[in-house]
């Protein structure tokens, strides 16, 4: 899944230009940004691109502090089989 600052409208319209296969959350307080790195404070605009692979347990194994979104996929996919 994908968490993003944006509300449900924008989530859902980025969504559907996209093409997207899996769910877009909502964290227009920043509560899980602040949570998981992906801001400072809960006044910032956007969060940065970072992913945790998290496995059916709930265990963090992996993090991704810095992504690029072309090849970021690819990355997680290589993690998931090895």
């Amino acid at each position: 899944m994908g968490i993003s600052f944006d509300t449900v409208e924008e989530n859902a319209a980025f969504a559907k230009k996209f093409s997207f296969p899996y769910a877009l959350l909502c964290d227009t307080t920043r509560s899980i940004g602040l949570a998981y790195g992906a801001c400072q404070d809960a006044r910032a605009g956007f969060a940065n691109r970072i992913s945790y692979l998290i496995d059916e347990e709930g265990k963090v194994q992996r993090v991704y502090a810095s992504v690029n979104p072309r090849v970021h996929p690819a990355e997680v996919l290589a993690d998931l089989v090895s």
